[in-house]
């Protein structure tokens, strides 16, 4: 097995590339779920509901009085969708998390090391890959399974495509099929990056086309295995009657995306990338100039859509696909790099380093070589997600980016 390059617990997209020869696929669905009772319940896979009893505005519950209602295993924990996640769970439900991953860093940091330390919250370090025993064991335990560990930067795309579809198919199959075989509920991380570079104003998870670019373009890899693997949880669901849901990430940011620190460009993912430029002092890097566009979203926003596809209330979600991106946050990644130097400029910290920094492009092809390739836009269609979750994504661009920036002072980093 090819050894991973980086960490893969963090999961999200990055920017991608320009069209050439293309593949199309049909889209995964349509889902043909009925919902058979009007109660709030959580389903647990078993034909056998459990009772959600937050089903009013969330507040903190004391688990030394009343037992966890519901007992949650999320993958990949550590990592940036998992760390959010599980700090918003332990915050405001008394349900019990298991959660794996190579290292709890994110954990640690986050609310001043409260998290890790719950008792609600059983944390073991171990890689997906080798901790089958441990992962079976708490799948026979839990009632919602959440596999959210993955390679998610396109640079790993490019140069190491057997570790991106070792980790995100390979590793994830045997988790489905024992999630199916205890008869769980899996919530499962899909991308954005499945739909590649399908022509649709908006994405739709029904109707569009996945379109990838030609083989030899490896940046590909990671949408097709993920792909892939959507089709795989699709057919478990039709053949034996897996609960499930598909969400997908569109570029979701937020603080603890990635290690700004990391100087190497394509380390990270863009805003961590141009934050990284901007406390260097550095000019910020525009491949082909920065006219891709994409919709970002707050990390805030898109947890609350999960916690609402957790709690499934009268099984809405079950059978269902759900892109989670804010349509109205569509910018592109230039005017992304201009908003983030004008708040760096109104920074009294970052004022004197940014003071001589400018956008310069570089050719995608000369710095990630011939497997790359980008999607020039990437909207989500949100109707099913705004609906049936009732959800509205609320944080606008600026204000994340204004988020980031107090996330990077409160480390104290931006003064180092």
């Amino acid at each position: 097995m090819a050894s991973v390059p980086e960490s893969y617990h963090c999961l999200g997209n990055g920017h991608d590339d320009t069209p050439a020869i293309k593949t199309q696929c049909a889209p995964i669905g349509p889902s043909n779920t009925e919902v058979t009772s009007n109660e709030p319940v959580v389903q647990n896979g078993t034909n056998q509901p459990v009772t959600e009893n937050s089903t009013s505005s969330p507040a903190r519950e004391n688990s030394a009085i009343k037992p966890p209602t519901l007992k949650v295993l999320i993958l990949g924990i550590n990592g940036f969708i998992g760390h959010h996640l599980t700090r918003r769970i332990l915050e405001t439900t008394n349900w019990q998390v298991y959660g794996l991953d190579i290292d709890s860093s994110r954990l640690s940091a986050s609310n001043n090391d409260n998290d890790k330390n719950n008792p609600r919250l059983s944390f073991h370090k171990g890689d997906i890959r080798h901790s089958h025993p441990w992962i079976e064991s708490r799948i026979r335990e839990s009632v919602v399974v959440i596999p959210l560990a993955a390679i998610a930067k396109p640079a790993v795309y490019v140069s190491h495509p057997l570790s991106v579809f070792e980790l995100n198919f390979e590793a994830m199959l045997p988790v489905i099929r024992l999630t199916a075989q205890y008869k769980k509920r899996l919530i499962f991380p899909s991308t954005s990056e499945v739909y590649g570079m399908c022509h649709d104003a908006e994405f739709h998870p029904l109707n569009s086309e996945l379109v990838c670019g030609p083989i030899h373009k490896t940046r590909w890899i990671y949408s097709c295995a993920k792909q892939l693997i959507d089709r795989v949880i699709w057919g478990y669901g039709l053949e034996q009657g897996l609960d499930f849901t598909l969400f997908r990430p569109f570029n979701w940011v937020g603080t603890g995306l990635d290690d700004f620190r990391l100087g190497k460009p394509g380390s990270s993912r863009v805003t961590t990338q141009f934050l990284g430029h901007l406390v260097r002092g550095e000019d910020i890097t525009l491949f082909d100039g920065g006219g891709q566009r994409r919709a970002f979203t707050d990390v805030e926003d898109g947890v609350d859509a999960l916690m609402a596809i957790i709690r499934n209330e009268g099984g809405v979600a079950s059978g269902k696909i759900y892109n989670m991106g804010n349509p109205r946050n569509d910018v592109s990644i230039r005017e992304l790099a201009e908003r983030m130097l004008a708040l760096a400029r109104g920074n009294p910290v970052l004022a004197g380093r940014v003071e001589g920094v400018r956008l310069v492009s570089r050719d995608t092809g000369e710095f990630f070589g011939e497997g790359y390739q980008d999607a020039m836009h990437r909207v989500p269609w949100i109707g099913n997600t705004r609906q049936e979750l009732d959800w509205r994504p609320k944080v606008g661009l600026d204000e994340s980016l204004r988020r980031i920036f107090a996330g990077l002072e409160e480390m104290g980093e931006s003064s180092g």
